[in-house]
């Protein structure tokens, strides 16, 4: 999906909507997403490290949906390249099988059903998704090679992919589909890809989790997308790439209305940036599991081992520098 990335290290998801209640007890001991607590050792992690990570992660997942090298191995099996959807849906829901439109718009939610039927009822009969999964792989290979040069082989890399991997077996798939897919493929063998798959298998748990938040916050996918966009997280063009018509968006803006969430020009009452706000601290506690058996000094090492890729990927311009993910800006 779509986020901004800017100024901030890291998912819309790069499709991500944003922010909900609820407490998990490791997470709520280790303080909240503004830093506040935490310590050095395994089992405590301050909330503000856990959205750090997930900055510095989400970019080095997100080439696979921007990287021509994608497009040009999405093109060899037949998907449009016209703009990044024809691949999206299929790369990223590949790990699933070879799933229909209703399990893919569950699991992705934002979407509109009609957009992922659009892409996912031609999708398995242009590629099995064995041969998306492959190209996907070859897609990330070449794009790291491309952005990282020599790099791709240094020992920071195969260090970093060593401790995400750990965090990325470390996490609970449970009522997570897309998290469970991700962790049950095999592991590449080259460290720059097990980096890859450690943070596509991270980025989906946090993901799984942050739907669970919105469930939670009573925020359907339309609801979650225009409450979204009431607190400045990206413009309300920016949504549209989620493929529901101005009725729809509208209705959705009229059901927050009359919960007293939003104004009648749909911007964000006190109310409705303070359940924005919850969201996103239990997407940060359902998150943080993966993290707590690392410790914060481990992570702090992983976060600075992931520093100069993270600008490699950023500084390429391969990315949109504001998308739906509101990163740097909530």
């Amino acid at each position: 999906m779509s986020g901004s990335v800017s100024g901030a290290g890291g998912t819309d998801r790069f499709e991500g909507d944003g922010e909900s209640g609820g407490a998990v007890a490791p997470a709520e001991r280790s303080g909240g997403a503004d830093g506040d607590a935490g310590g050095g050792v395994a089992g405590v992690v301050e909330l503000g490290r856990v959205r750090r990570l997930w900055h510095l992660l989400e970019p080095l997942h997100a080439v696979l949906y921007y990287a021509p090298e994608s497009f040009e191995e999405a093109a060899s099996l037949g998907y449009g390249t016209e703009d990044r959807w024809p691949s999206y849906f299929p790369y990223r829901a590949a790990p699933l099988g070879p799933v229909g439109p209703e399990r893919v718009t569950s699991a992705f939610y934002s979407f509109s059903p009609r957009m992922v039927a659009e892409h996912i009822n031609p999708a398995w009969r242009k590629a099995s998704p064995r041969q998306v999964l492959a190209a996907r792989e070859r897609s990330v290979d070449r794009a790291y090679r491309t952005l990282f040069g020599e790099r791709v082989a240094s020992p920071e890399i195969a260090e970093a992919a060593t401790l995400a991997r750990r965090a990325a077996e470390a996490a609970n798939t449970a009522g997570r589909p897309l998290a469970a897919a991700n962790a049950e493929l095999e592991w590449p063998r080259a460290p720059h890809l097990q980096l890859w798959h450690a943070a596509t298998i991270l980025r989906e748990h946090r993901g799984d989790g942050h739907l669970a938040a919105l469930l939670v916050a009573g925020l359907d996918p339309v609801e979650s997308l225009v409450s979204f966009a009431a607190i400045g997280a990206a413009p309300v063009e920016r949504f549209e790439s989620r493929g529901w018509s101005p009725g729809e968006w509208a209705a959705g803006r009229d059901r927050l209305l009359a919960r007293g969430l939003v104004d009648e020009k749909g911007v964000a009452t006190d109310a409705g940036r303070a359940l924005r706000h919850q969201v996103e601290r239990h997407t940060d506690q359902l998150a943080a599991g993966p993290w707590q058996l690392l410790g914060t000094d481990t992570i702090d090492r992983l976060a600075d081992l992931l520093g100069e890729f993270w600008v490699a990927v950023i500084g390429s311009g391969l990315l949109p520098s504001e998308t739906t993910l509101g990163i740097g800006k909530v």
